[in-house]
């Protein structure tokens, strides 16, 4: 697989968000997520936008960091927010998000943050597992889904290697 950085609005990330979005609204039977996002949040230093390819050059997976410090919202000073980690069906059970989530953790790391949020829900059991096996811990909810029941919170230390 070819993992490479990427803008957000790049057609073959706009591809992806479209799929992500499709499964979202599935399974919360609703629209999706529709936290406000912006190609700008995920420009280097301030954030990160990665998709993986296939050998024959399909985006199969991405996931993007931003930058967040302290507001409204519940986010701390130093915090990095991972957004639409996602990997096609098709290509499931590779390990592609665990090589893109380790890529994401070093680039926000090397970047200064250091706690590595995200929040995800109740109707994405693989997700939870996922951050849960990698060392995510459950934290106070934050962000635009932070009064919904089915949200779930989760920070990891970004510590110096």
């Amino acid at each position: 697989m070819n993992i490479q950085p990427m803008r957000f609005d790049h057609p073959d990330a706009v591809k992806l968000n479209d799929q992500v979005q499709l499964e979202y609204a599935a399974r919360y039977g609703d629209e999706g997520d529709v936290t406000p996002l912006d190609p700008s949040m995920f420009v280097p230093p301030r954030g990160l936008y990665l998709l993986a390819y296939d050998g024959l050059g399909r985006p199969v997976a991405t996931g993007g960091w931003r930058t967040q410090d302290e507001n409204a919202e519940g986010y701390a000073n130093g915090d990095a927010e991972l957004k639409r980690m996602y990997v096609v069906p098709e290509a499931r059970g590779l390990g592609l998000a665990r090589r893109v989530l380790a890529a994401l953790e070093e680039d926000a790391r090397a970047a200064g943050r250091t706690r590595m949020v995200l929040e995800t829900g109740t109707a994405q059991p693989e997700a939870i597992a996922l951050y849960t096996s990698s060392g995510y811990e459950p934290c106070a909810k934050f962000g635009h889904y932070r009064h919904y029941e089915t949200s779930r919170c989760f920070a990891k230390p970004l510590t110096r290697r």
